[in-house]
């Protein structure tokens, strides 16, 4: 009988071990991610030295540029330091909220203030309106040279900006639903 009863205190002991070394091993699974948050960091600089050229394109053909150039150029210019903020945004509250926590600025002086306080749902509505502010320069800059560009692909342009526009407002409307749901 007490071999009946050690046999079976060892089984659940045993199924226990496993049952957490299972835990462990799926939670820290979530390092893998970290090989993602790295190569948009270096998608990030890659970014930086698209920047570069096309400043050194702009800053060399602004003299002779129109007006429509010249504002077109600005945006590309806009265009692309939006999306480095949104790679920003995406690498430092993907990482915080689903590996860790960003020791090493935990206690600087230059650590942004809504850093850890972004979290899944504000990420998907920060994305969206990037998303939207994006395309709203593309189209912008497509109305600026509006003569060089097809009717059909500014038609589709303004289609898809709308098609943003609006998942962005399903997007902040559920998300509101959601919280006045919770309280």
């Amino acid at each position: 009988m007490n071999q009946e009863k050690n046999s079976h205190a060892n089984k659940v002991d045993n199924s226990g071990a496993i049952e957490k070394g299972l835990e462990r091993f799926i939670f820290n699974s979530r390092w893998i991610l970290t090989i993602f948050y790295v190569f948009l960091v270096l998608t990030l600089a890659i970014l930086a030295i698209k920047f570069l050229q096309e400043f050194a394109h702009f800053s060399m053909s602004f003299w002779d540029a129109s007006e429509a150039e010249l504002l077109s150029g600005i945006l590309g210019l806009v265009d692309k330091t939006l999306l480095a903020n949104l790679l920003i945004l995406v690498i430092f509250s993907g990482y915080e909220n689903f590996v860790s926590i960003i020791g090493a600025a935990k206690d600087s002086d230059d650590r942004p203030s809504w850093m850890g306080e972004v979290d899944f749902a504000g990420l998907k509505l920060k994305l969206i309106g990037s998303i939207v502010a994006l395309s709203g320069i593309n189209l912008l800059a497509a109305f600026l040279e509006i003569s060089t560009t097809s009717k059909e692909d500014l038609g589709w342009m303004i289609g898809i900006h709308l098609v943003f526009v609006i998942t962005a407002v399903l997007f902040a409307l559920s998300e509101r639903i959601m919280i006045h749901t919770r309280k």
